[in-house]
């Protein structure tokens, strides 16, 4: 099997699209795996699949799989370039794109040749649609768990996929990689989870780094940068407007929720670049 693609980055969070409009593409997990090796394949953080819509109020179907060729539910920065990809690939004229993910419709905005804005929903807040076993069946603002006998204090919650979001002083010796893992391993996690190690320096500015599902610590992460807002947000840290700096480079993302109502979409805006195309054979 022979496929073409395209090599993509948002922030330094990367992606292989594939337009599987034009091709037909069936892949397994383990060619999924080979294809995101980064010393025998392409390399990515997530295959991004171009279909055809199946529902008549979506453009296209958007499908997301980690590296380890897990399908997941939804990725911010793959969003934003999506909507890059099928804008430039002459798939669309439209500057507003609705695309159907695993978990809905999301609205992508093409706002100029930097900048994409993403409508991300509304954040999922309900334990149990995060998903997240606790002890009560109503949202609050953190959670706690015991990891490796210390107790870890996070936000919980969903932004088409499952978010944890821990605030610390400095995030520069955050023990990413360990608490991550721990995390994701948790039995309060039945889908596993995306752990986000935020640092607040004003209202309007944080830092983030991200551990995800599959993939490990990230460049950055959209859909990481939305949840942490909302966290933010719900703690009383955060304005609506915030600018998240993450390894690979800045987003602005928008909620106007609050604690007493949080029925808000969150935006995200950033920009995308295009790496190169390719051909390979499987």
């Amino acid at each position: 099997m022979q496929i073409e693609f395209t090599k993509m980055h948002g922030l330094g969070n990367d992606f292989m699209v594939i337009n599987a409009i034009s091709q037909s593409i069936s892949l397994s997990p383990e060619q999924i795996q080979t294809l995101g090796d980064r010393h025998f394949g392409v390399g990515f953080d997530q295959l991004l699949l171009v279909e055809k819509s199946d529902n008549s109020g979506a453009d296209f179907r958007y499908r997301i799989y980690n590296a380890d060729g897990a399908e997941v539910e939804q990725c911010g920065n793959g969003a934003r370039c999506f909507a890059r990809f099928v804008h430039d690939e002459g798939l669309t004229d439209k500057t507003e794109i609705s695309v159907i993910t695993k978990t809905g419709i999301i609205i992508l905005k093409v706002e100029d040749e930097k900048n994409i804005t993403v409508d991300m929903g509304q954040p999922i807040l309900t334990p149990e649609k995060i998903p997240f076993i606790s002890h009560t069946s109503k949202p609050q603002t953190t959670y706690q768990l015991q990891i490796n006998n210390n107790t870890v204090e996070f936000s919980a919650l969903s932004m088409g996929n499952p978010h944890a979001v821990i605030l610390l002083e400095d995030i520069k010796e955050a023990p990413v990689e360990a608490l991550g893992k721990a995390l994701q391993a948790e039995p309060s996690f039945p889908q596993s989870v995306n752990v986000g190690f935020m640092q607040v320096h004003d209202k309007s500015n944080i830092s983030l780094r991200v551990y995800e599902r599959g993939v490990g610590e990230t460049q950055a992460c959209g859909t990481g940068a939305c949840a942490a807002v909302v966290a933010g947000r719900l703690l009383g840290l955060l304005e609506s407007s915030v600018c998240v700096n993450l390894l690979g480079g800045e987003l602005t993302i928008r909620w106007d929720g609050t604690e007493h109502d949080t029925q808000y979409p969150v935006m995200m805006t950033g920009t995308t670049a295009t790496v190169f195309k390719g051909t390979i054979t499987l």
